[in-house]
């Protein structure tokens, strides 16, 4: 195959899961708060808005489509300007805070170290935007585990933020393979690559749970974002995704239909479905639902 060919080839799978990822974010956001939607299974009217999980992953596209990969100083200056561009997008204050200060000039370095006493953040946030990175990188795992790292540390410099972003992006190279479709060779993958930590444990208990179990006992069992913090909400992710492999639709139900960061949990599980469909597995109907997606936005 040629350098072109496997380039194309690689876009496909990382704008695959982008539209798997983007859709399931608005569809949680639509139904944030609309439990008795959730309980019939009403689908919401169009449009549907995204929010900060999809321009952020749409950032992390748009520089592989770019460069072939994740240079930090770049993606920085990427998340700020779609923030500049359209603060509306439900970020939170954190993220606010870091991407203000990169706008105006401050080392993304220093402004991502902050939070947490010095730490670094270790929110959701890395994992939400990550699975079309592991799509594009799903052929060179050593350098999918550096490219989720850097895709994480520009905002998430905790280890576990870290971590949340290598199990995911660990997760959607999974799910392009398909190497094997057993959803225990799934945990396998990710707990072999995830380094050590709260998230890393979370998923171990995943692992374990039975994918029949009801969500509502798996979601009290894992977490479902309540937090914002990887460690409460990879591991429910990844359990919806493995009791849902091929089917999107009952997948996002699934994910939704409990409480908790609802449109970060359902871009995650879609962008990871997705992956092991390919876009085709989205539902038509719902892609024409969500709002267009809008490219390259941080360069108006």
């Amino acid at each position: 195959m040629s350098n072109e060919a496997a380039s194309s080839l690689r876009l496909a799978r990382a704008h695959a899961s982008l539209e798997g990822l983007s859709v399931g974010d608005a569809f949680g956001e639509c139904l944030f708060e609309d439990q008795s939607a959730i309980e019939l299974r009403l689908v919401p009217p169009a449009f549907w808005p995204t929010t900060d999980d999809t321009e952020m992953a749409i950032a992390l596209v748009d520089l592989l489509r770019r460069h072939g990969g994740i240079e930090e100083d770049l993606l920085a200056l990427a998340f700020a300007g779609r923030f500049a561009a359209d603060r509306n997008r439900g970020y939170g204050p954190g993220t606010e805070g870091i991407l203000t200060e990169i706008r105006a000039g401050g080392s993304w370095r220093e402004a991502a170290e902050r939070p947490f006493g010095g730490q670094g953040s270790l929110g959701n946030g890395s994992a939400m935007r990550v699975a079309p990175v592991g799509a594009y990188f799903a052929d060179e795992h050593e350098r999918l585990i550096a490219e989720a790292t850097r895709s994480a540390v520009v905002t998430h410099a905790h280890p576990d933020g870290v971590a949340g972003a290598i199990a995911i992006a660990v997760a959607a190279a999974w799910a392009c393979r398909r190497d094997d479709d057993r959803s225990d060779s799934l945990f396998e993958v990710v707990l072999s690559s995830t380094p050590t930590g709260a998230t890393r444990a979370g998923i171990e208990v995943a692992s374990r749970l039975p994918r029949d179990a009801d969500p509502r006992v798996a979601g009290r069992e894992l977490g479902t974002g309540w937090n914002i913090t990887c460690a409460d909400t990879v591991p429910f992710c990844l359990w919806a995704f493995a009791r849902h492999l091929d089917d999107y639709r009952e997948a996002l139900w699934t994910t939704v239909s409990v409480p908790g960061d609802r449109d970060t949990n359902c871009a995650i599980v879609g962008g990871l479905v997705a992956a092991f469909t390919g876009v085709e597995g989205v539902p038509d109907d719902w892609r024409a639902a969500r709002e267009p997606l809008r490219h390259d936005l941080d360069l108006v």
